[in-house]
């Protein structure tokens, strides 16, 4: 059985991304008035081409913003731009 499915991540321009991250953080009670900002940056040995910076973040909100982020980061790829 073929599993390079599971491997593989959606391609999205930044602004699809931004908005991705937004509304997973504004589903969080903790994180809702976190302030980030996507940034493209070179592949990494993972396959990451982006990264978020995340401001404001309210102590007990770190964690959590933390992981919506790390999940979106294993579900998208920085699209190419055109």
């Amino acid at each position: 059985m073929d599993f390079e499915f599971l491997n593989s991540k959606t391609a999205a321009s930044l602004d699809e991304i931004r908005v991705r991250v937004a509304h997973a953080l504004a589903r969080h009670p903790l994180c809702r008035s976190v302030r980030f900002d996507i940034v493209s940056v070179p592949r990494t040995r993972r396959g990451g081409n982006w990264t978020v910076t995340l401001q404001s973040v309210e102590p007990r909100g770190v964690w959590e913003a933390s992981e919506i982020v790390a999940d979106i980061q294993d579900a998208y790829d920085l699209a190419a731009a055109a």
